[in-house]
């Protein structure tokens, strides 16, 4: 099925890395403060939006008293925030703990630069892209972006001498890095198809079909990873309230500093789904039956489909917040490293085979078929491996319960040895009637 499609008027109008690196200055500062205006304004917006859409769908009203339909209750909070005292914790190291609110916010930005709106337009008698910038490898300046801004959460945590925010940074580093591969991971197999790792031209790369549809399994992944690397429910286990009071942010009170940081939070939602929207779900391009629309995906038209993608991609995020519950860690981190990063091993090593000999053999029908043993054999050894480890897990469980076994008719075994103590009072005394 074709999901998208374009007119040869409207591939003359796709952007390409050559396209990029010859606006004037002003048309680059100009769309750098659109980009601005765009995030600033959809983290006000994104959190009137996910309190009124959690509330709609837990039977309540939501924000309903500041402005109409409770629009202004963001601006109200952050004006609240602006005003409180900056309190500053005993001990705390002064210019890390200013410093880490910043570290969380700028990354975002950066990260949501090489995302692309739309094709090249005309922007005040000036023809150029709606992209800030587009780099050879966008994809890596991505997640490296991503890996940059946990910096901010773990000094967030070591500066404020407090255990439970550094608990809660240390388990943000884990996190991150163990999503971070996976999400990397989910990626080669559109490198693959794509032939590059520049947004503009993976965009291009989705004309006919969408990288959601072509690669299930990467796109799947990435849908899981997107939670672990934004850290939102049910995978924030850095800000864990039941065990953390509130993770790496304990020690920032409501002020500008805990402003940042929230907002900090929301930019790398929306960065994850701009991402998913670029790679995966076609980017600016019309969806089906729009794209038969010759105009479609032509002028300032496929701004408004990338919105509609991305406003589609964030309420799904609220949706599971709304729904799931909050894993434990150990699930968390068994997640990622024993069956996220193995089944995107398996689906890049099949990816690879299959795009080898349809490309350069052009047997399609030999192609398929290898694809289909590999993943047969793949699946085969992992469930070797689930037989193994659960195996185990029995073996574990029936350890503990001949413990308990023990511990039914020995209350001391296995406890710490004491001393006999001679109680007069228990003089003459059998033991079994102590």
């Amino acid at each position: 099925m074709t999901l998208t499609g374009t007119t040869g008027a409207a591939l003359a109008a796709d952007p390409t890395l050559a396209d990029f690196g010859h606006d004037p200055l002003w048309i680059t500062i100009v769309k750098a403060v659109m980009l601005f205006v765009f995030l600033g304004l959809g983290v006000v917006f994104g959190v009137w939006f996910e309190r009124k859409l959690i509330a709609r769908m837990q039977h309540r009203y939501g924000p309903n008293r500041a402005g109409r339909f409770g629009l202004l209750q963001s601006v109200a909070d952050a004006i609240k925030m602006g005003l409180k005292e900056d309190l500053f914790p005993r001990n705390v190291d002064r210019v890390l703990y200013l410093l880490a609110p910043v570290i969380m916010v700028v990354p975002a930005f950066l990260a949501f630069s090489i995302v692309p709106f739309g094709p090249v337009v005309n922007l005040f008698g000036v023809q150029t892209p709606l992209q800030l910038v587009d780099l050879p490898v966008a994809v890596l300046f991505m997640l490296a972006m991503g890996a940059v801004s946990v910096y901010g959460v773990v000094l967030a945590g070591w500066s404020s001498r407090s255990p439970y925010a550094l608990l809660g940074g240390l388990r943000s580093a884990a996190q991150v890095v163990s999503y971070e591969i996976a999400m990397g991971l989910s990626f080669v197999a559109i490198f693959l198809f794509a032939g590059t790792l520049s947004t503009s031209e993976i965009v291009k790369a989705q004309e006919q079909t969408w990288f959601a549809v072509l690669l299930i399994p990467s796109f799947l992944v990435y849908v899981i990873c997107m939670f672990g690397e934004a850290a939102r429910i049910p995978f924030d286990l850095p800000e864990g309230e039941g065990e953390l009071v509130g993770g790496f942010q304990t020690e920032y009170s409501s002020s500008l500093k805990f402003a940042l940081i929230m907002m900090g939070e929301y930019l790398h939602t929306f960065t994850a789904s701009g991402i998913a929207v670029t790679l995966f779900l076609g980017g600016w391009r019309a969806p089906f039956p729009i794209s038969l629309w010759d105009g479609a995906n032509q002028g300032w038209w496929p701004v408004l489909w990338f919105f509609i993608k991305f406003v589609l991609t964030f309420c799904f995020i609220v949706w599971v917040r709304a729904s799931l519950p909050r894993v434990r860690y150990d699930q968390l981190m068994s997640l990622g490293w024993k069956v996220l990063i193995p089944v995107n091993l398996a689906w890049i090593l099949l990816v690879a085979a299959v795009r080898n000999v349809v490309v350069n053999d052009g047997n399609r029908t030999l192609g398929i078929g290898l694809g289909v043993v590999i993943v047969i054999g793949a699946l085969a050894i992992w469930m070797r491996f689930d037989t193994v480890g659960q195996r185990r897990k029995e073996a574990k469980k029936a350890q503990v319960e001949a413990e308990f076994e023990q511990l039914s008719e020995e209350p001391t075994a296995g406890g710490f040895p004491v001393p006999p103590l001679d109680l007069p009072h228990y003089h003459g005394v059998q033991r079994d009637r102590v």
